[in-house]
């Protein structure tokens, strides 16, 4: 693994809250999500036009798509004086998940197609 995928599976880690369990996994996922960015890139574009949002972008989306993945499980807090756990629901795993999305969308903007937009009822 390459420094900058190792810096880019750090910051999915830290950003998911992975522990060692789920390592394979998001490391599965940052390779999938650096494809699925690099095929959106403009014409011309390349990842190192992109700076510090591309390696950014990438750990988003493979936090993203591991908080989609873990279906709603997760703890969204603890207290340890009186012993107070709170799980996370699947609604706040889908809202961790679109605003991790988002985020990555907004950081590649620049540089990436937009891949929500189409046309529809155009003639050609």
């Amino acid at each position: 693994m390459s420094g900058a995928q190792e810096t880019v599976l750090t910051l999915a880690r830290e950003l998911s809250g992975a522990g060692e369990a789920e390592e394979a996994l998001l490391e599965l996922l940052c390779q999938a999500a650096e494809q699925q960015w690099e095929k959106r890139l403009r014409p011309g574009m390349t990842t190192e036009d992109c700076g510090k949002a591309f390696p950014c972008a990438v750990a988003f989306t493979a936090a993203a798509d591991l908080a989609a993945a873990r279906g709603g499980e997760g703890v969204s807090g603890f207290t340890a004086g009186s012993v107070s756990v709170r799980i996370r629901g699947a609604a706040e795993s889908c809202a961790l998940a679109e605003s991790l999305r988002r985020t990555a969308e907004r950081l590649m903007a620049p540089f990436a197609v937009p891949d929500d937009f189409c046309f529809r009822g155009v003639r050609g």
